[in-house]
């Protein structure tokens, strides 16, 4: 076959990335954008493209004096503002599609090399892909994600192939640092693989234990290259202690949804990638220190917060690919036969393919396909409150605003130079003082009126449908200037806000006038 010829055949490689890419952008585009914190990453990104410093204190907030901001991940959010300027949130939708379809290729990649039957590793890929959907979200993790694989098969091929590329890690954790906190997972594997060496050598003898000598100096030089590297950021050593932080801030694990513990009642494919890991590994009677403590880790990462099921999934992954193989060397020649028929058969006509034609097409045509309008994102009207914030930005409302998380974010990505906010995503910067403050009217908890009251709030913006706008209607001095199906704006009816309550008297909620 010719050069010519094997560079149109796709790979596997690149029907996985073509695939991923195709569903994310026709399927998960707007879901990209569910999570309105992708507004406020692309106005941080953007302030610090104006002014060329990285905020440590909050900018999108009324609260005084401003709360101390940790903005770890503001090389993300430069990234995030430059495709924004670029194409909007089009771009950024598309953007992240291709991150997300670019990692679960790397992670096929990664499994391809193995010495694993080519049918499973696919298969085991597929499944990880599924289990990670549900935060596939248009926010800097995703960036941590590609990291995430890149820096485990750098680990793995050391530890398994002897293929040292391991003076890759202190740059590569030099820009990971800078872009989210998922760098402390590269430290945590970094140092699992150090603590295998050192078990095989305090345990192993002659040239085992030689061997994994020379591997734990060299994983031993690497990490304490890497723990330096860390510190060139703008925070300096306090990066580190961030990820633990948070992880450890009974706020945000309380009351913050993608911290909570993962519901087995859901139908979440991530229960049966656990069940079939733990079974394969079990039965395979082949995992090694490293393994055990790769799994033991990374699930009770993903036990403790459903956010840590991607990282889950792609550590899992080789784990289940080695485990499986060794399940079928065991079994009957003719049950091996047929597996080897198959892997030959694959891994004939993929290692015929050698270019990366189609994906580039796929992304060359998804972007001609925006370019023409008929690809497009934004985020939702349905569920965000597009239309409310159009209508504060033509009646400018003055004072303090108590304000639904959610739409926190949405207000400081479409009108953050007209308004603050009382709360938004950043909820570790809130912490519980801020946080339990909102907690409490937004659920209606004892003294939530003086809670209003104590801060000062002139206005409300929330959930059309919320406990707390139906009590409100009831209120006499608090009155409804705007509805929709999202949200409502209440007003304190103060002599600040008596020109609004007169040129809007009659607004009922849209429920009212169906």
């Amino acid at each position: 076959m010719s050069v010519k010829t094997r560079l149109w055949l796709p790979s596997i490689t690149d029907v996985v990335f073509i695939c991923v890419f195709l569903i994310a952008v026709f399927k998960g585009g707007n879901e990209l954008l569910g999570d309105a914190d992708t507004g406020y990453h692309i106005r941080t990104g953007e302030y610090i493209l104006r002014t060329h410093t990285v905020p440590s204190y909050d900018i999108f907030s009324f609260i005084a004096p401003p709360l101390p901001w940790f903005a770890h991940e503001w090389l993300s959010e430069v990234i995030m503002a430059w495709v924004h300027q670029l194409g909007g949130l089009t771009a950024i939708a598309i953007f992240f599609c291709i991150a997300i379809a670019l990692c679960y290729a790397l992670l096929f990649k990664f499994v391809e090399s193995l010495p694993c039957n080519l049918l499973v590793c696919l298969l085991v890929v597929a499944l990880a892909i599924t289990s990670s959907w549900l935060h596939w979200l248009a926010r800097p993790h995703i960036l941590s994600l590609i990291l995430t694989v890149v820096w485990y098969r750098i680990l793995d091929d050391y530890q398994n192939t002897g293929r040292n590329r391991l003076l890759l890690l202190p740059p590569l954790m030099l820009l990971w640092v800078n872009l989210h906190g998922g760098f402390i997972l590269g430290l945590l594997l970094l140092a699992i693989y150090l603590a295998g060496n050192l078990a095989a050598f305090l345990f192993a003898t002659g040239e085992n234990a030689d061997q994994a000598k020379r591997k734990l100096r060299k994983l031993a030089i690497s990490l304490l290259a890497c723990v330096a590297v860390c510190l060139i950021n703008p925070r300096g050593y306090e990066v580190l202690l961030y990820p633990f932080k948070i992880a450890s801030n009974k706020f945000v694990t309380a009351n913050v949804v993608e911290y909570f513990s993962p519901n087995f009642h859901d139908p979440l494919p991530y229960k049966y990638l656990l069940l079939i890991a733990i079974g394969v590994l079990v039965l395979s009677r082949s995992v090694g220190a490293i393994e055990w403590m790769l799994l033991l880790l990374l699930t009770y990462m993903s036990l403790y917060s459903v956010r840590f099921i991607p990282l889950f999934a792609i550590v899992v992954t080789p784990l289940l690919a080695r485990g499986s193989q060794a399940i079928i060397d065991r079994l009957s020649d003719r049950l091996r036969k047929f597996f080897a028929v198959r892997d030959e058969n694959l891994r004939e006509n993929n290692d015929m393919a050698t270019g990366y034609v189609w994906p580039i097409v796929s992304i060359l045509a998804v972007f001609a396909l925006a370019a023409s309008g008929k690809v497009h994102f934004e985020f939702d009207p349905s569920i965000k409150p597009v239309a409310a914030v159009e209508f504060l930005k033509k009646e400018h409302i003055n004072g303090k605003v108590f304000n639904d998380d959610e739409f926190g974010d949405y207000l400081i990505y479409a009108a953050s130079r007209q308004y603050k906010v009382f709360f938004d995503g950043r909820s570790d910067m809130y912490g519980a003082t801020w946080g339990n403050q909102y907690i409490v009217i937004a659920r209606l908890q004892p003294d939530w009126e003086a809670v209003i009251e104590k801060n000062d709030f002139s206005w409300i913006f929330f959930g059309a449908k919320t406990p707390l706008s139906m009590l409100l209607l009831e209120k006499k001095n608090w009155r409804l200037i705007y509805a929709d199906k999202v949200a409502n704006i209440f007003v304190k009816d103060i002599p600040e806000n008596r020109a609004l309550i007169a040129k809007y008297p009659e607004v009922r909620p849209v429920a009212d006038r169906q």
